[in-house]
């Protein structure tokens, strides 16, 4: 008699067990290597950083590789992450979790509209987040996504550039780097920019490339900035701390009947 294939044995809870235990430990590590750093940063308007709590919810957009430097240093300051829906990005939002940050999962390819209707709801008493190249690049070209997401829902957009001192680079796409330990890590922050409402696809793009030499440009200048190792006009020194949560804001009944048309019946 032939022999019956054997079925292949899965174990989700293990498999999410080894996660969770996986995102704890990384974010652990990466807490301890990160706090080794000379943090220092330069505002254009000092009122966006997130652990001061002024005004009320904003995006912020930086580049993929330099993930590291928000998560450890603006943990719990009321701050939702856009993460794709990918398998890799599981122990990511395990360690953003572990940061005090919230996750949405989804993208422009996998989940999108679940995942804007979600960053709807928090935007309303969070800060929103995100990386608009992502792990698989193409690296420091920015997606629609975020101008989209502004226009809809009329929040600042907030641009950051980081930069380390010779950091180490990995083989990934995004050619994500990992600073030394007790070396330089430099930002510059942008102004908050309100894209406007409606915009058309011509318009769109046009915003799009603007915000992309913008971010491109803030993150040259960290870069040069942290190799340099010179001093700044207005320069601050970043430490991780705890921020009150955003002024909770009403939004347009206008994208309110766009996002939840039950709601506005």
């Amino acid at each position: 008699m032939p022999r019956r294939k054997r079925k292949k044995r899965h174990f989700p809870r293990t498999r999410n067990f080894f996660t969770k235990l996986g995102g704890l430990l990384a974010a652990k590590g990466i807490g301890a290597w990160m706090n080794t750093l000379d943090a220092r940063a330069v505002f254009y308007d000092r009122a966006v950083d997130p652990v001061l709590g002024i005004e009320g919810p904003r995006i912020y957009v930086f580049w993929h590789e330099y993930i590291l430097l928000p998560l450890a240093l603006r943990g719990h300051c009321h701050l939702s992450m856009l993460l794709s829906q990918h398998g890799d990005a599981d122990i990511l939002a395990r360690i953003a979790n572990h940061f005090g940050f919230d996750c949405v999962r989804g993208s422009t390819y996998r989940g999108g509209a679940r995942a804007l209707w979600e960053l709807e709801e928090r935007s309303r008493t969070q800060h929103l987040t995100i990386t608009p190249d992502g792990p698989r690049g193409p690296r420091r070209q920015l997606a629609q996504g975020p101008i989209y997401l502004a226009s809809r829902l009329q929040l600042p957009l907030v641009v950051m550039g980081f930069g380390y001192d010779r950091p180490w680079r990995t083989n990934s796409c995004d050619r994500f780097a990992v600073p030394r330990m007790y070396s330089r890590a430099r930002a510059v922050i942008g102004p908050p920019m309100m894209v406007p409402a409606d915009l058309d696809r011509t318009a769109l793009e046009a915003c799009r490339l603007r915000t992309e030499r913008l971010l491109n440009c803030l993150t040259a200048e960290a870069e040069a900035w942290a190799t340099a190792g010179t001093r700044k006009a207005g320069e601050v020194v970043i430490h991780p701390h705890f921020a009150p949560r955003p002024r909770a804001i009403q939004i347009a009944p206008r994208v309110e009947a766009l996002l939840h048309p039950s709601r506005a019946a």
